[in-house]
């Protein structure tokens, strides 16, 4: 079966996984880059009547001008920007208002891959000579319009259809909403098919629109778009509009029409995707350089016995262009990960076999058990968002992959890049902070089928982080210039403070300043911040304040009952044995030294500046045993997997995760 065919099925039928398993696709369920805004909705079974100068009405009306349905216009913004306008700011790859109309070259912003930190990639020093290590940085580019791809620069294309400025067509919704019906109206004459009332007709000219250059990822973004119309949406959009689609059960595009469109069938290779993905093998290369020294990961069997198990999915944002991010991954000198994902229209890449560890996360210990997901994007190029189309391909990706080695849905197995913890007190500061505080983490969930919800009464003894992601609006600084306020944007993220005051000091992080100084609201500082989906043990309420246990202190959080920024949660905790005053904190669960063999160097159990105090309790994730995968050759012959007699539980400290000695601590439910 063709994927396109695969893909339409999906409405409520049964598809069977190249594994043999039987999933579900609920409607077909479901990156040249620049940064993001998105709040949740639910379907609708009716239209909101348009009235002149909405946002319905300037739907309504440039379908009529140009003679596409209005179901499919309402569809494809919905899949670009779920209709938000951004206030005119560009997304990460350079698309603006509502039809994410794109003109890289005003949006593109200059930043190298993983632009912040220093950390080495890879997290582990056994390899003997370093030459050409991973933390190389390589500068990304700005091209020239003319170098751009088609698709990167639709606003010319749309301004030349409309009559309309390039200038209004990034700011004004209503000339933006136009111009992308131009675009689809001209893909269908191009079809050579007329502008028909009908919907199901227009299935070429949506896939057309997403500027993929493939076909199976033309029919994966459609196929996205007429699941949207099929089940219908509503939704207030950041600019404070209600805008909805009528759901149309059952309707049956000519999915047939994509093969028409000329473009080139992506190259499927070794790829480990779900079905109703657009998956494409560019691998990274495994290259042996001589003297010890090799790149850009290691080979493995994961997660066969001899090899690490597979517990984590680690969400970055690439921080370069789509084309510099595949030269980078490529490169054999440089970092690798398992997958990217493009943001224009959701396309995936896969670079590394699963089976295989990737150098992506700065610890070893992490990587070793997890897998790598690049998304096209930087973290803070002014204000930015990420699409529809991304967000949802990345969810049903990171939905297979769970199923497939039994990784839980949570936000300490599904973790950003800004969750990993340093190895040691000295590589704490040099962490990644990708994808930062406008990673939409909720509507990311409610894409994974597990959105974050109330569990237990009002003052239960835990706590997840939820704040409403466009009301949430925290001040952020350095996005641009140094101490420079950020634009206000939503954020997933709340601020943590010393005492129940916004006056009050910001929590510190001995860690990241070791001499003391006080954390700052940059955005890439994560001293002081907890992010959606995140879980704390509760250290005091206090009006409309709620403190939790955070780096070893009470931390401060305003969480008013009228508008919640966390809701209760019931999970277990865990705090110092009885007569202990403090037990420490480590970065990685690496077995007792008895544990390795002659021949394995020993790996110190080196433990971070934090303590954990008596009386203190932080939320419990899994009880793990110490281990350490051993590779430091490109020859797999000698890889072996240490395990020890000691076990650890890896707990929610601070923004990153951290692990304790089982044999340090007692475990309770979050009541007591």
């Amino acid at each position: 079966m063709s994927l396109e065919a695969a893909l339409q099925r999906s409405a409520p039928t049964p598809v069977r996984s190249g594994r043999g398993r039987v999933t579900r696709t609920a409607g077909a369920v479901g990156s040249a880059a620049l940064l993001l805004s998105l709040v949740s909705a639910a379907p609708s079974a009716t239209a909101e009547q348009p009235t002149a100068g909405s946002l319905q009405g300037d739907f309504a009306a440039a379908a009529d001008r140009y003679g596409v349905p209005d179901s499919v216009l309402l569809g494809v913004s919905y899949l670009q920007s779920r209709w938000d306008t951004h206030s005119g700011a560009p997304s990460v790859t350079g698309g603006y208002g509502p039809m994410h109309l794109t003109d890289a070259r005003t949006a593109l912003a200059e930043a190298p891959h993983h632009s912040h930190g220093t950390e080495d990639a890879r997290g582990d020093t056994s390899r003997a000579v370093r030459t050409g290590a991973p933390d190389t940085v390589r500068e990304a580019v700005v091209p020239e319009n003319a170098e751009l791809p088609a698709r990167l620069r639709t606003v010319d294309r749309a301004a030349k259809l409309t009559g309309r400025s390039t200038e209004s067509l990034r700011q004004d919704p209503a000339a933006n909403i136009h111009g992308g019906a131009a675009l689809l109206a001209d893909a269908q004459r191009a079809l050579g098919r007329p502008l028909s009332a009908d919907p199901a007709d227009w299935y070429g000219a949506v896939a057309r629109f997403s500027g993929a250059d493939d076909s199976a990822t033309a029919a994966t973004y459609a196929s996205d778009v007429y699941a949207v119309i099929r089940d219908g949406q509503a939704r207030t959009t950041d600019s404070g509009q209600r805008v909805a689609l009528r759901a149309t059960p059952g309707l049956a595009p000519d999915t047939s029409q994509v093969s028409k469109l000329g473009l080139r069938r992506a190259d499927a290779g070794q790829t480990e995707c779900p079905r109703t993905v657009a998956c494409e093998w560019i691998p990274a290369p495994y290259e042996e350089f001589g003297e010890g020294d090799y790149g850009n990961h290691d080979k493995a069997q994961r997660p066969k016995t001899g090899s690490p198990a597979i517990n984590s999915i680690v969400i970055h944002d690439t921080e370069a262009t789509w084309d510099t991010t595949l030269k980078l991954v490529q490169d054999p000198t440089y970092v690798s990960w398992h997958y990217s994902l493009r943001s224009s229209d959701g396309h995936i890449a896969q670079h590394v076999p699963l089976k295989d560890v990737g150098w992506h996360a700065g610890n070893w210990y992490v990587n070793s058990t997890s897998v790598g997901l690049e998304h096209e994007g930087f973290l803070v190029s002014p204000d930015a968002w990420y699409t529809e189309a991304m967000y949802r391909t990345s969810s049903r990706l990171v939905r297979y992959l769970a199923d497939r080695y039994d990784i839980p849905l949570d936000r300490q197995h599904i973790i950003g890049h800004d969750n990993v913890p340093g190895t040691t007190a000295s590589t704490i500061a040099g962490m990644h902070t990708d994808p930062g505080p406008y990673w939409d983490w909720a509507h990311y969930f409610e894409l994974l089928g597990k959105p974050f919800k109330a569990a237990g009464g009002r003052d239960a003894g835990a706590v997840t982080i939820r704040p409403d992601y466009a009301s949430n609006q925290p001040l952020y600084t350095g996005c641009v210039t140094a101490g420079q306020a950020c634009a206000p944007h939503g954020s997933g993220a709340v601020r943590l403070h010393t005492a129940p005051d916004a006056a009050s000091p910001l929590v510190k992080d001995i860690g990241l300043r070791p001499g003391g100084g006080d954390s700052t609201t940059g955005v890439n500082d994560l001293g002081a911040r907890a992010s959606t989906g995140q879980q704390y043990a509760v250290a005091g309420r206090e009006g409309d304040w709620t403190a939790i246990w955070y780096l070893g202190q009470k931390a401060w959080f305003h969480n008013p009952r009228s508008a919640p920024t966390a809701v209760s949660a019931q999970e277990r905790v865990l705090t110092p044995k009885a007569g202990l005053a403090e037990i420490p904190v480590y970065g990685r669960a690496y077995p007792e030294a008895a544990a390795y063999p002659a021949d394995i160097p020993v790996q110190a159990i080196s433990p971070f500046p934090y303590k954990l105090l008596a009386g203190q309790k932080y939320v419990v994730g899994d009880r793990v045993p110490g281990a350490y995968y051993f590779a430091p050759t490109f020859d797999t012959t000698g890889h072996r997997v240490v395990k020890g007699e000691e076990e650890y539980y890896e707990i929610q400290f601070g923004h990153r995760v951290a692990y304790v000695k089982a044999s340090d601590v007692r475990v309770l439910p979050s009541g007591r």
